[in-house]
């Protein structure tokens, strides 16, 4: 829950902003608090709403935002009033105004509507925007040299001064460093000139580190449906109002290429366009294709560019000089000062939600934006969640199909091995008809892959003696084995030890065995049935950033790789046009426990892995290992039906108004000990809303019951689509007074039910 505010301060409450010093000013503080504290503003101040300043809190300064004295929020979102008014004379003055550019009021308006829908304090939504790299002043303009006109007559002429001197002829203005690498001097040649008069000091012009895109670089060419699909997005753009478009096709259909001219035309009005895509590590493709049509790479925005990248493309978003932004889920809170294109691409994907924090989805939040500010919004998938797919089918989004490969490329066969049927070998998870069909697409000099969505060599390690399992001493979770590495791992803690020499339990030596394939196993029984084949493996564990990720996907381009085994990552969107046969190892892994979207998650995955193949002139196709081949999803994989499957995962939800046919909240409480979980959880269950169209489910354990040493109990409260969670979920918190050592995780539209 938000932390008291210090009683020296209020939450802001004043019915008007000042223009002028000397009144009371709300400041929104990027911390945990409610709202925003009333400051006073200096005589000498003129404050607008957005102005970014620095304030006391207790016994030091913070940076923060003028904010808006009223609220703009729906009457189903607006919080209840909290707060006492302090009188003017007891409130603290705005120590001062930094020298950056204000937050507009469009972005201050979707800073309050997130932390509303979400029930997130306002002020950890604004952290999002105000990031820590951005305290402080903007940067000042560096000094450079240029040349006097007439040299002092006493100046001494060296060899290394005339180089210099000779340089700096062009009369362009340089720094110290760039003179002295130019001429291939020493820092020293350069300052003895400017003492001797030699040169002279001018202010060099701001940083501008992002190349303007030319829209009419290298237009493709496009036909039928794909020209139709461009010709739309086009005309959303130009309208400048806001809409939301579904752009659906199968893979390989040529969706980037597409949606890049929905770009084009947002550059051709001077407005900025921001991407997401749900990993930009794993982008390196997407980046090529945008400086093919542009002419030069856009800004970029993820948590593994530097500070100073991450403060120029903050400052270029401000200012408009980054008119093209592509980043992660949190560039949706960068302060663009002239918005008009917000691309969602692979808009299915769950890294766009949020788990920690500030609890959201990218990808709905990016509607809203588009909402507010009034410009268009465009989701792409090729398979849609069925979210999108059910405000499509409602006329709420447009929705563009294209139904054909790119190029009179064909999609690929897919076949289903029953596992049941014609199993492995003892001990080994490749069945015999998909290695012999990988033999033979080596044969072919073609490249092949085989997929499974789990990391490391083994995701269970038990003793044959005792039955014990290497389990989390923090978590409800089985300890992988990464035997590169020779240790055992968390993945929901990272909590890491050494691979034991015996059981812990009943201390047998070599009792330990691996239950279970992971992609490290996999891979060893790979490269013992393929000795002579060139493997790369694609995994987040073999994989340290964009930097490797681009290398991998170039050496797979450069026919370097024959077989690619990977996990999750390989089914980003790649285009390797050499690549003719995927074999999904596991294909009902994701489909057990009680998750209402595994059919949903899985069909997607594997439909995506099984677009990598035959993406070129070459067919390709799709084996999948499955010990349930009679499963909806398996036989929607082979039919390639997608659109039916969906239709039957509609009809399962609306009965019981499931999301999207219904709202669904999650509740999870957390303590240190079982007994303090349970009981905080009976008191939510007691006081639990009732009413028509208003459902609560449990508590009961979360799926993951112990998380990093804290113990999880949830309560779902699901209601008609026509009732706002929001209200009720206010009334229902403050209900339950809960002890310091509980806490309330509030998750709105989840995604995860772990």
């Amino acid at each position: 829950m938000a932390a008291a505010p210090p009683p020296s301060h209020a939450f802001g409450s004043s019915s008007g902003l000042p223009t002028t010093g000397g009144q009371r000013v709300p400041v929104l503080l990027p911390m945990p608090f409610a709202g925003p504290f009333d400051y006073k503003a200096p005589a000498s101040m003129a404050l607008q709403p957005g102005d970014i300043v620095t304030v006391p809190l207790g016994n030091r300064r913070e940076t923060g935002v003028v904010w808006d004295a009223s609220s703009t929020l729906p009457p189903d979102l607006a919080r209840p009033p909290s707060g006492k008014t302090v009188a003017d004379n007891r409130l603290r003055a705005v120590a001062d105004r930094l020298e950056l550019p204000p937050l507009n009021a469009e972005l201050r308006r979707f800073v309050d509507w997130v932390a509303a829908y979400t029930l997130s304090p306002p002020g950890m939504v604004l952290a999002m925007t105000l990031r820590l790299h951005m305290k402080g002043a903007a940067p000042t303009p560096a000094t450079g040299w240029v040349a006097q006109p007439v040299a002092p007559a006493e100046l001494r002429i060296t060899p290394a001064r005339q180089k210099v001197l000779t340089l700096m002829q062009d009369d362009t203005p340089r720094t110290t460093t760039d003179i002295a690498s130019a001429a291939g001097v020493s820092a020293g040649v350069v300052k003895g000139l400017a003492d001797a008069g030699a040169l002279r000091p001018v202010l060099l012009e701001p940083e501008r580190p992002f190349a303007q895109p030319d829209p009419m670089h290298q237009p493709p060419v496009l036909e039928g449906a794909q020209q139709e699909a461009a010709t739309a997005l086009r005309q959303s753009v130009q309208n400048r109002c806001f809409s939301v478009t579904l752009l659906e096709g199968v893979t390989g259909s040529g969706k980037t290429e597409i949606y890049l001219e929905a770009i084009a035309a947002c550059l051709e009005q001077g407005q900025q366009a921001l991407i997401l895509l749900p990993e930009i590590a794993l982008s390196a493709q997407w980046m090529d294709r945008f400086a093919r049509r542009f002419g030069v790479r856009p800004a970029v925005w993820h948590s593994e560019i530097g500070q100073k990248a991450r403060r120029l493309t903050w400052l270029g978003a401000a200012d408009g000089s980054a008119r093209v932004v592509v980043g992660a889920r949190s560039a949706l809170f960068l302060p663009f000062c002239n918005p008009g294109l917000i691309i969602v691409d692979e808009e299915h994907e769950s890294l766009f939600k949020q788990e920690e924090g500030v609890i959201y989805n990218a990808r709905d939040m990016a509607v809203v934006r588009g909402r507010l500010a009034g410009f268009p919004v465009v989701v792409v998938s090729a398979t849609p969640s069925l979210e999108t797919l059910a405000n499509a089918e409602a006329g709420r989004y447009q929705r563009l199909v294209l139904p054909t490969r790119h190029g009179g490329a064909s999609l690929p066969q897919t076949h289903l091995l029953d596992m049941r049927e014609a199993p492995p070998p003892r001990g080994l998870f490749l069945s015999p008809k998909l290695v012999e069909d990988i033999a033979e697409t080596l044969a072919r000099e073609e490249q092949a892959m085989l997929f499974l969505n789990r990391r490391g060599y083994a995701p269970l390690t038990l003793c044959r003696t005792c039955g014990h399992r290497m389990e989390c001493p923090h978590c409800t979770a089985w300890l992988v084995e990464h035997r590169n590495r020779h240790v055992l791992t968390c993945h929901y803690c990272d909590h890491t030890e050494p691979m034991p020499p015996v059981c812990p339990s009943c201390k047998s030596e070599h009792s330990l065995t691996a239950i279970g394939p992971g992609i490290e196993r996999i891979t060893e029984e790979a490269r013992q049935l393929f000795p002579d084949a060139r493997i790369l493996v694609m995994s987040s564990d073999t994989l340290g950033g964009p930097a490797a990720t681009a290398e991998a996907v170039a050496k797979i381009a450069r026919r370097e790789v024959d077989l690619i085994i990977g996990t999750q990552i390989v089914a980003k969107g790649w285009h390797f046009p050499h690549l003719t046969l995927v074999g999904i190892v596991d294909a009902d892994l994701g489909l057990g426990g009680a998750d209402l979207r595994a059919g949903e998650r899985t069909i997607q995955l594997l439909h995506q892995v099984a677009g990598r193949a035959g993406r070129a002139s070459a067919p390709g196709r799709v084996i999948l290992q499955s010990f349930s081949p009679e499963h909806p999803v398996m036989q929607a994989l082979l039919s390639g039906n997608f659109d039916a499957f969906m239709e039957q995962e509609a009809e399962q939800r609306r009965p019981g108004f499931w999301p999207p046919y219904g709202r669904l909240a999650a509740l999870i409480i957390s303590a240190d000990t079982p007994q303090a979980a349970d009981e905080a959880a009976a008191q939510f269950g007691r006081m639990a809303p009732y009413g028509e169209g208003i459902q609560v489910l449990g508590p009961a354990p979360a799926p993951l019951a112990v998380l990093r040493g804290r113990h999880r109990r949830r309560l779902l409260l699901r209601t008609w689509r026509n009732i706002a969670v929001q209200p009720i979920l206010h009334r229902w918190l403050g209900m339950v007074q809960l002890s310091r050592h509980v806490r309330v995780e509030v998750d709105i539209d989840p995604v995860s039910f772990l």
